[in-house]
C-alpha cells in the first residue's frame, strides 16, 4: 500500500428516510438513536476513526438539525490536527438550483467542496448501516489492483438477494456484472460461487449472491469523469457503478461480518433488540473498534427493586420496582413502580425534568416524562421524551400490522407500535 495517500470519506446521509417514519419524522436518518446511548451516523464515523480515516464530510438535505447538533457537539478533533467531520447540506447553486436527486447527485453537487481538499481517493459511505470494517483493508485491496473503483459486497441468501445490487466478479475479483434488486430469473442469473471470495462450501450454498452494500472508493479523477459523462445519473447503483463497469477497472472486496442495513422499522427494530444477546451480532464492547459518540457526563443509573434480564441500560437512567426483559433503555429514562417491558427500545429522553416540572404536571394530568406506574409494554419503540402515563398497555394483542393512532400519539409499523418523539401516551391508553 502507498505510504502516503491523499484521501477523504463522504457519509451519505441518505433521503426522506419514509421507511423509518415516525423516527424520521423531526430527524434524518443518521441522526437517529441506537443501541442507548448512540445515533446511526456514529457507526461509520467510528469505523473512519478506528480506520486512521479522519476527513469526512456527512451530506443531508432532510432535518438536518438534530444531525447537525450532535456532529458540532460530539467530533472536535484536536487544533493541531487536520481531522473534521463536518456537515454538507444541500444546497442551491446557479449551477444545481435543484436539491440532491441520489446519491451520486448528492456527491456531484458537493465535488466543489471536495475538490478544494486536494484528494485523490474518496470513500463513500452510509449513514444508516450497522457494522464493524476496517476501511484500511478496504484501501488496500482498491489501491493494490489498481482499480478505478472498489465496491464492498457481503454475501446474502436468495430472501436478501432482491433488496440490493447484485453482482458477479471474475477470479480475480473484479466486477463483470451489476443488476439492481433482479427479480424472478434476473434474480437466478446473478448467482455466482462464493468460495471464490472465501467462503466454505456451507456459507457458499446458505448464501450464493453477492450484494452491494453502498460501500465505494473512487479513484477522485475517474469519479469526477463518470458523474460529468452523464449528469443525469443520479444513483450509483442503478447508473454510476454499471458505467464503471463497462468502461474501466472495478474490483470486488468481500465483506463477510454482520452488516445490517437500517432502512425499514422491522430492521432497525430488529438490530436495536439483537444488542441484548447473550453474543450479540454486533459488538459493543470491542476494545479494539470502540464505537464513539457523544460524551454526556451523566450520572450512573439508579436501579431499585427491579428485576432486569438480558438487557441493556444506559446512563442516568431511574429504574423503579420495574420488570425488565429483553429490552434497550436509553439515556435518561425514568421508569415508574410495577411497570413491565419486555422486546422493547426506549430511547430516553434529552433532559431531566425539575420537580417543579412533575408537580405542574400532576396538577394539569400530563403525564411527566417516561413510564407511568403499571405500565405494560411489549414489542414496541418509545421515542425520546415520550410521556407514558400511568396504567397504559402497549401490547398490539390484536397483532395489527400497520395503524396510525388517531391523535398521532402511537403508529404501528411490521405489527411494532412506535411512540413519537415529545408524543404524550394518556393514562389507561390500550393499543
Amino acid at each position: 500500500m502507498p505510504a502516503k495517500r491523499n484521501l477523504l470519506a463522504v457519509i451519505l446521509g441518505g433521503g426522506a428516510g419514509t421507511r423509518l417514519f415516525p423516527l424520521t419524522q423531526q430527524r434524518s436518518k443518521p441522526a437517529v438513536p441506537l443501541g442507548g446511548k448512540y445515533r446511526l451516523v456514529d457507526i461509520a464515523i467510528s469505523n473512519c476513526i478506528n480506520s486512521d480515516v479522519f476527513k469526512m464530510f456527512v451530506l443531508t438535505q432532510y432535518n438536518s438539525a438534530s444531525l447537525n447538533r450532535h456532529i458540532a457537539q460530539t467530533y472536535r478533533f484536536s487544533q493541531f490536527s487536520a481531522g473534521f467531520v463536518d456537515i454538507l447540506a444541500a444546497e442551491q447553486t446557479p449551477e444545481s438550483p435543484q436539491w440532491f436527486q441520489g446519491t451520486a447527485d448528492a456527491v456531484r453537487q458537493v465535488l466543489p467542496h471536495i475538490a478544494d481538499w486536494g484528494i485523490d481517493t474518496l470513500l463513500i459511505l452510509s449513514g444508516d448501516h450497522l457494522y464493524t470494517m476496517d476501511y484500511r483493508q478496504f484501501l488496500a485491496r482498491h489501491w493494490d489492483s489498481d482499480a478505478d473503483v472498489t465496491v464492498s459486497v457481503t454475501p446474502c441468501d436468495e430472501a436478501a438477494a432482491t433488496d440490493f445490487g447484485l453482482l458477479k466478479a471474475d477470479a480475480s475479483g473484479r466486477i463483470v456484472e451489476f443488476k439492481e434488486k433482479p427479480k424472478g430469473d434476473e434474480l437466478q442469473s446473478m448467482r455466482v460461487d462464493t468460495t471464490q471470495l472465501g467462503l466454505n462450501a456451507v456459507e457458499a450454498a446458505a448464501r450464493p449472491f453477492l450484494a452491494s452494500m453502498g460501500i465505494y472508493v473512487f479513484k477522485y479523477d475517474r469519479l469526477e469523469q463518470l458523474l460529468r459523462d452523464d449528469p443525469t445519473d443520479h444513483d450509483f447503483g442503478r447508473e454510476i457503478i454499471p458505467s464503471a463497469i463497462k468502461s474501466g477497472n472495478v474490483q470486488a472486496f468481500l465483506f463477510n461480518g454482520y452488516w445490517e442495513d437500517i432502512g425499514t422499522i422491522s430492521a432497525f427494530y430488529r438490530a436495536n433488540l439483537d444488542l441484548t444477546s447473550k453474543i450479540p451480532k454486533f459488538n459493543l464492547f470491542d476494545a479494539e473498534a470502540p464505537v464513539f459518540t457523544r460524551a454526556r457526563y451523566l450520572p450512573p443509573s439508579k436501579i431499585e427493586e427491579s428485576q432486569i434480564h438480558d438487557s441493556i441500560v444506559s446512563d442516568g437512567c431511574i429504574i423503579t420496582g420495574a420488570a425488565i426483559t429483553n429490552s434497550v433503555v436509553g439515556l435518561r429514562s425514568r421508569i415508574s413502580k410495577n411497570v413491565v417491558i419486555d422486546s422493547s427500545f426506549l430511547m430516553g429522553a434529552d433532559y431531566y425534568q425539575t420537580f417543579e416540572e412533575m408537580r405542574d404536571d400532576l396538577v394539569t394530568g400530563l403525564p411527566r416524562v417516561g413510564i407511568g406506574e403499571g405500565t405494560v409494554i411489549n414489542r414496541a419503540i418509545i421515542d425520546k421524551n415520550a410521556r407514558i402515563g400511568s396504567g397504559v398497555r402497549l401490547i398490539n394483542e390484536a397483532r395489527v400490522r400497520e395503524a396510525d393512532g388517531p391523535d398521532g400519539s402511537y403508529h404501528i409499523r411490521d405489527g411494532i407500535i412506535i411512540v413519537p418523539k415529545n408524543a404524550v401516551v394518556k393514562n389507561g391508553t390500550v393499543v
